[in-house]
């Protein structure tokens, strides 16, 4: 069993940053466990969209939209996955969610309860 919380949301002008972070709890056996994580988004309206993925490895992939901009990282030290965002759009307005793969004889898949970000025109 893993907990989930993002936090870093907010408002912030077109152009500007923020950096989402997504913290994981749970037993030791199943922090690690763990294998992908990433951040969704979805905006009212919309159908959840991947924004960004990283391995346990940390091989990183990126929705099309955000590359350049959006960086994903993770501290597996802190158990932390985070999303720096930078240069923001009004289009990136959207409550994003932390999910994380853990694998303990079959993957179960974890989400948050997600953040939201609001970019002002």
């Amino acid at each position: 069993q893993v907990q989930l919380v993002e936090s870093g949301g907010g408002l912030v002008q077109a152009g500007g940053s923020l950096r989402l972070s997504c913290a994981a709890s749970g037993s030791t056996f199943s922090i690690n466990a763990m294998g992908a994580m990433g951040w969704h988004r979805q905006a009212p309206g919309n159908q959840r969209e991947l924004v960004a993925t990283i391995s346990s490895g940390g091989s990183t992939n990126y929705a099309d939209s955000v590359k350049v901009r959006f960086t994903i990282s993770r501290d597996n030290a802190k158990n932390t996955v985070y999303l720096q965002m930078n240069s923001l759009k009004p289009e990136d307005t959207a409550v994003y969610y932390c999910n994380a793969v853990v694998r303990v004889g079959r993957a179960y898949d974890y989400w948050g309860q997600g953040t939201q970000v609001t970019v002002s025109s």
